[in-house]
């Protein structure tokens, strides 16, 4: 861009978003496209398609967020990965770097979580102050935006080896909902970004810039606009307000260390389900001493990973797991509620490979020995797949901060504390079983589930709620005590579905980026 937008730190007509991933990058870049001035602040740097690594190390240690958090509960990432490795990106274009792309509708029943499964001992459950009827225009939009494969005239992905020996599995055991998934990872030229190269490097950042993420997409678009300033390595440390309770500004440390004050009309939080709640607890004040929007108590309280876990089968001749699309591949057949299998809500089975240094890390942390070894020598006749289901919302799982630990900034850490609902261990057991089934199925001569990694979908923390006793924010993501303070992300999540939550995601950022334009023009905010 030859002339991009600069915004005095004093100008309080500006809308501020902190983060720029599938929530913030999406808002900012719809509420520029209507002429509003928007200031977006990330954490990270700016990378771009040729910048990305092909190699899972050191593009981790590029991209990832890095900076020390603490780990609690009796979750298997506690004990093995105590610094939470989320794989959330610290970049601009944020998380949406990093994801595989699929892009999945919550099912009707989804929305009404308590309504659908009632009263689930141990759980918080609650119903989502929208509906599938709602949100199904917002859908249409956000599928159009990221090219959504099998969605419009789009065509699906082709099927990789692994996704062959998945769907050969599937079809042998009855399953009849298995494709190569709907995918925001364009399968023919789409909105000026070309076609997949089946690279394998999906997590990595795609070099192709087939695969939709706001870094290259929603966020240069918005700078275009001349409504949208991006600062990147600027670390927002508090949101600030008046004596009336009205939010004013950010307070954020620059690429220099310095700090500075950016003031705002409107202050929009999309830094993820664990880096939003710290911020808002960490921007407590005489006003508000337990954090901002917290008069429920509920910020960064119910916080969901989704249930999951992955299966490996080892086959008589090569599978070369890793190559094409790291997730084209689902089975759709136990996304269902069906209470009789033990467990309410339901799970997706997905394609999954992990190159090798993962793998080692990963398959089973602290079991070395000769089957791990062994399992390692058969990489090549490898097949994956993972499990993404509902887990339960519980008050007790949840993002506090660590006054004991400071990050580079001084600020107290994240620590997040998780421990697996019985209905979680019951449905990862369920479909343990049933990915043992579909590989055993095409001759597996061996099958290995393996534990949840620490890299896995962060909601909830600020869920949505009718009422300001029950959550954070209401049904645009505007927090219930504070009207000029937007939540903008996965933490906004009443309860998680069994689907990939990105799609969802940007579907309600730009439902809250219309809402936001349409009160500023009100004046109403």
């Amino acid at each position: 861009m030859a002339n991009p937008a600069r915004f005095d730190l004093a100008d309080d007509s500006v809308v501020v978003v902190v983060g720029t991933g599938a929530g913030g990058g999406v808002v900012a870049n719809e509420l520029a496209q209507k002429g509003v001035k928007v200031v977006a602040l990330e954490a990270g740097g700016r990378y771009l398609p040729e910048d990305y690594i092909n190699d899972e190390w050191d593009s981790f240690g590029q991209l990832a967020w890095t900076d020390t958090r603490t780990t609690s509960g009796d979750w298997r990432v506690a004990r093995d990965f105590r610094n939470l490795p989320a794989w959330i990106v610290k970049a601009v274009g944020g998380t949406s770097i990093h994801w595989a792309g699929a892009s999945l509708r919550f099912q009707p029943h989804e929305w009404k979580g308590r309504t659908t499964y009632g009263a689930v001992p141990g759980a918080n459950l609650l119903d989502w102050p929208v509906d599938a009827e709602e949100m199904a225009p917002w859908y249409d939009k956000a599928e159009a935006k990221l090219g959504v494969t099998r969605t419009g005239d789009r065509p699906g992905l082709p099927g990789s080896n692994n996704y062959k020996v998945f769907e050969k599995g599937a079809l042998a055991t009855g399953c009849k909902e298995v494709h190569t998934g709907r995918m925001a990872v364009n399968s023919v030229e789409y909105d000026g970004r070309q076609a997949c190269q089946q690279t394998g490097f999906c997590f990595q950042g795609c070099k192709w810039g087939a695969k939709w993420s706001s870094a290259y997409t929603d966020i240069p678009r918005g700078e275009a606009t001349g409504n949208l300033e991006v600062r990147d390595r600027c670390h927002v440390m508090r949101v600030e307000h008046d004596d009336k309770g009205k939010v004013t500004g950010v307070v954020y440390k620059d690429k220099d260390g310095a700090e500075q004050r950016q003031k705002a009309r409107i202050v929009c939080v999309a830094g993820n389900s664990i880096e939003s709640p710290r911020l808002l607890l960490n921007s407590a004040s005489p006003m508000f001493p337990d954090g901002l929007a917290n008069s429920s108590g509920q910020v960064g309280r119910n916080y969901m990973r989704h249930t999951t876990g992955s299966v490996y089968g080892i086959f008589e001749k090569p599978v070369r797991m890793w190559r094409g699309t790291t997730m084209a591949g689902i089975i759709q057949d136990e996304a269902r509620h069906d209470p009789s299998r033990g467990f309410v809500g339901g799970y997706e089975l997905e394609t999954l490979s992990l190159g090798l240094p993962f793998m080692a890390a990963f398959m089973d942390p602290g079991g070395w020995g000769r089957p791990f070894t062994s399992a390692l020598d058969s990489y090549e006749n490898m097949a994956g797949m993972w499990v993404v289901g509902e887990d339960m919302p519980q008050e007790t799982n949840r993002v506090t901060i660590n006054a004991e630990v400071k990050d580079d900034h001084g600020l107290p850490v994240a620590d997040v504390h998780y421990t697996d609902h019985p209905n979680d261990v019951a449905m990862r057991e369920h479909a343990y079983a049933k990915g043992i089934a579909i590989y055993q199925a095409v001759g597996a001569t061996r099958t290995m589930p393996t534990p949840p990694y620490p890299s896995t979908h962060n909601l909830g923390t600020n869920r949505m709620s009718e009422h300001a006793r029950d959550g954070v924010v209401n049904r645009h993501g505007q927090s219930h005590d504070i009207a000029n303070l937007f939540v903008s992300d996965g933490s906004q999540f009443t309860t998680g579905a069994a689907e990939n939550p990105t799609l969802t995601i940007v579907a309600l950022a730009i439902r809250q980026a219309d809402h936001i334009a349409a009160e500023m023009a009100k004046g109403n905010l």
